[in-house]
């Protein structure tokens, strides 16, 4: 049964704000809907009149006559609805996060979707991914890190770095340390053509070792010129070989070299007696990556060394040292910058 048909009276402002809306071509049906029905309807129009002519139910029409009549146009506007009640809440999240903070089970390296799943047993898998993703945990990356136990970081370090930043007058800054047991590997390689007609490089699995060799480097740190010499061994005696050609290299010139805390970089004062114009400096205990002659091996190992092939051990030194005159011939000093200090804390997954 129809209810009685609620009087429908419009203000100019409301009648003009229904009107644009069914002019505009953006109006949802069925806001358009609801407008022509409350402007039939001050028009006097019956019920089931304005039903036939908008084309819906009469007790729809009677719903948003009165609808209108007792909240103006806010009545038109939807009522919000509770919905489906979630399945999982916070309380879930809380739980995921605090199983993440244990240890995997027995025989598993990390957690997984499916194994956390598994162990909260009410939570499907598919919620733990979703989960995962939002809180931008990957389960798989890792990142690594090295904490030094130095007690006397801070003064080597700023050490260091004043060489860098603010070198002494007239003296020569100089990183050096060895890269050990590079390897002369003989692999096959060449162009392999996929049926799609795709072309790759790529080399085999297989190889043949033909020796190893250590290099000795020492990075000019204002110009960022390398002096490199191989050696079959990284001894005491081959490392102050080296520094007798680096100094000879510097004639009459101050050095100060920049060292790890290699066992064979230390001791050698009788060395240092013999050469006055020498001064060593050391990095942090675990903290080498303050020496910039580090960058450059990762630079000589992406650009020179991977995925290169050699058939003998002088091969791969002529290798190497082509490198280093090609690298001399446009080298630039890597520029120290000083950002803002990392405050480390203990992991926390909130």
């Amino acid at each position: 049964m129809i209810p009685e048909a609620r009087e429908v009276h419009l203000s100019r402002k409301d009648r003009k704000v229904l009107e644009a809306c069914c002019r505009s071509p953006v109006t949802l049906q069925r806001d358009l809907k609801r407008a022509r029905i409350v402007l039939l309807a001050a028009d006097g129009r019956s019920t089931r009149s304005i039903a036939k002519e908008v084309g819906v139910q009469p007790r729809i029409v009677s719903l948003w006559r009165h609808r209108y009549a007792d909240h103006g146009l806010e009545g038109l506007q939807d009522k919000p609805r509770p919905g489906k009640q979630p399945i999982y809440t916070k309380t879930t999240d809380k739980r995921i996060l605090k199983l993440l903070d244990k240890p995997p089970p027995q025989g598993f390296a990390r957690w997984t979707g499916p194994l956390l799943a598994e162990a909260l047993g009410d939570v499907d898998v598919q919620y733990v991914w979703r989960f995962l993703r939002s809180h931008k945990i990957d389960l798989v990356a890792r990142k690594s890190w090295c904490e030094s136990n130095d007690p006397n970081f801070t003064a080597k370090a700023a050490d260091v770095v004043g060489l860098y930043v603010a070198p002494p007058a007239k003296a020569i800054v100089l990183c050096v340390d060895e890269k050990p047991s590079i390897q002369a590997l003989e692999r096959a390689q060449g162009y392999l053509k996929l049926p799609n007609g795709r072309a790759l490089t790529g080399q085999s699995h297989d190889y043949k070792r033909h020796g190893t060799t250590t290099l000795f480097a020492a990075l000019e740190v204002a110009t960022g010129k390398i002096i490199a010499t191989h050696s079959k061994r990284r001894r005491r005696v081959e490392f102050l070989d080296f520094m007798n050609s680096v100094t000879a290299a510097f004639p009459n010139r101050k050095l100060h070299v920049i060292l790890d805390n290699l066992n064979t970089h230390k001791k050698n004062e009788d060395w240092l007696k013999a050469h006055p114009n020498v001064q060593f400096h050391f990095t942090p205990t675990s903290a080498s990556w303050l020496n910039q002659v580090e960058v450059w091996f990762s630079i000589l190992q992406g650009q020179s060394l991977s995925g290169t092939s050699f058939t003998s051990l002088k091969q791969l030194q002529e290798h190497i040292d082509a490198y280093v005159n090609a690298y001399n011939d446009r080298a630039e000093p890597f520029v120290w910058t000083e950002l803002a200090p990392v405050v480390w804390t203990a992991p926390r997954w909130i």
